[in-house]
């Protein structure tokens, strides 16, 4: 049975039984809060537990490395949307310890990539065309500073107003440890 078929099972009953029920809130988070966190595994349930959150409090943006890497990406589009939409007025950048992006490598990825079915000659076109899969690709060694110049990218973003508060943790990912890294003097 594949993954697909046994959460959509898993869903039939879920909704006859009204499991959902207890889950109910809106689409403005309770706590005027968003986090960009990592899309680790680990996180799941970690992250909002170690942060004492519960469904409907915070906005949850998950990405490889808790990054944002450009500044008109949906990353971004999805926090401006947060402040200016849902009412999201403070906002938490949180990476963690052994992260995936630490010590990545593009080359070593592209041999990944060749090695499940991507042509050299399709890479050589991405690259031919200008884009840079060795800095799109590319890790970081620092969690810390990863975390500093992400909150960095989003503070000094021209839409986001200078009212909203920009933090910067990294959590431990067995323990859920915060450290902060970042605090805003706004909040």
């Amino acid at each position: 049975m594949s993954e697909l078929s046994k959460i959509l099972a898993h869903n039939q009953q879920f909704v006859a039984h009204g499991e959902y029920s207890h889950l109910f809130t809106d689409k403005y988070p309770n706590r005027h809060l968003a986090i960009l966190g990592c899309m680790d595994a680990r996180m799941m349930e970690l992250l909002p537990q170690s942060m004492g959150l519960k469904n409907g409090d915070a906005k949850l943006i998950k990405n490889a490395g808790a990054t944002v890497t450009h500044l008109w990406g949906s990353v971004m589009r999805s926090l401006l949307i947060a402040v200016y939409e849902l009412d999201v007025r403070e906002i938490m950048v949180v990476a963690h310890h052994d992260c995936g992006m630490r010590g990545l490598n593009a080359a070593q990825m592209l041999q990944r990539a060749m090695a499940m079915g991507i042509s050299a000659e399709r890479i050589e076109l991405l690259q031919n065309a200008g884009i840079d899969l060795d800095s799109w690709l590319q890790g970081f060694d620092c969690v810390e500073d990863s975390v500093r110049h992400t909150v960095s990218m989003i503070r000094k973003h021209p839409l986001m107003p200078p009212s909203v508060a920009v933090h910067g943790l990294v959590i431990h990912p067995q323990t859920g440890k915060l450290e902060v890294v970042v605090q805003d003097d706004h909040a």
